[in-house]
């Protein structure tokens, strides 16, 4: 039996929770991953894994046994760096994942400078608005927006950002003046439609010192926010957005940031990537470099 094979398995099969899972992302037959797991557990006579139809959770030793595996794949894929140079010079392909209209306004252009810095070094940048499994979709950074789960990723906050409501000026003369977001029940909306978006708009209450949730009637529902500041500059409709994504439509004078003393807690913004002691250098060069540009946009677009 390959046993650092198995113990790259089993990783996987906790990492994702599933041997379905693990066995997508491996592109291994479930019955081989399942059959090297078992082969692995009858090699070390302790079961590692509690199986269940509905759940897998790990054994008393098999957390412990996971934590060594883990610590041994690392040392392995070390060597295996340092042996192709990846750990003397900054070198390589370094995948990166942002939600798409940060990623196109602060993100593209931070990698942009940093390729010119680094001719040895290649970067793919996913946009997407949902958020990537790092372990299963072998990337190696992504930037989140919003509160963060648990996990063992390592987390660096480059700042927070407000969520605001917006609507242009012509739709803002076509009803009653708002005085607090209760009024919204009146306004035609523009609504969001992710697997992020919660199906209703937060806001604070100053005087009662509480959040509230706002339920509201779309007139026009999409499925990105860069389709709701259009319509919004359209006259379609209110929408509440993240302050960077209609910054530019409020700068022009397209879009009104409305209800301003009822803003909800701005959100945290966070490069992460997957925890592990040792970094290649293409990693440490690009946090090093994109860490304080990042801190600094976002700062601006917070004052």
């Amino acid at each position: 039996m390959d046993r650092l094979q198995a113990m790259t398995m089993l990783i996987k099969v906790v990492e994702l929770g599933s041997f379905s899972a693990a066995s997508k992302a491996l592109n291994v037959p479930l019955p081989t991953l399942s059959r090297k797991v078992s082969e692995l557990e009858n090699q070390l006579g302790v079961r590692v894994l509690h199986r269940t139809t509905r759940k897998l959770s790990l054994t008393i030793a098999g957390t412990d046994y996971i934590r060594a595996c883990k610590r041994i794949i690392e040392q392995v894929e070390e060597a295996e760096r340092e042996v192709k140079g990846e750990y003397l010079e900054p070198r390589g392909e370094l995948v990166i994942t942002a939600p798409v209209m940060f990623g196109k306004k602060y993100v593209l252009p931070i990698v942009t400078e940093f390729l010119s810095l680094y001719s040895n070094i290649n970067v793919q940048l996913i946009l997407s608005d949902g958020n990537m499994n790092l372990f299963e979709n072998e990337v190696d950074m992504a930037v989140r927006i919003g509160v963060l789960p648990d996990s063992s990723m390592i987390a660096t906050q480059v700042g927070k950002i407000r969520i605001v409501t917006c609507a242009n000026q012509q739709v803002l003369e076509q009803y009653s003046q708002l005085s607090s977001p209760y009024d919204l029940s009146n306004f035609a909306c523009i609504l969001l439609n992710t697997e992020n978006t919660p199906p209703h708009w937060r806001y604070y209450l100053p005087d009662a010192q509480m959040n509230i949730n706002i339920n509201i009637s779309s007139r026009l529902t999409v499925t990105d926010s860069e389709s709701a500041v259009t319509a919004a500059i359209n006259g379609v409709g209110i929408t509440q957005q993240l302050h960077y994504q209609v910054k530019d439509a409020v700068d022009t004078g397209e879009l009104s940031i409305i209800l301003p003393e009822f803003e909800p807690e701005t959100v945290p913004v966070h490069l992460i990537h997957k925890s592990k002691k040792y970094m290649p250098q293409k990693m440490k060069s690009f946090l090093a470099f994109a860490l304080p540009k990042l801190k600094r946009k976002i700062g601006a677009l917070t004052a």
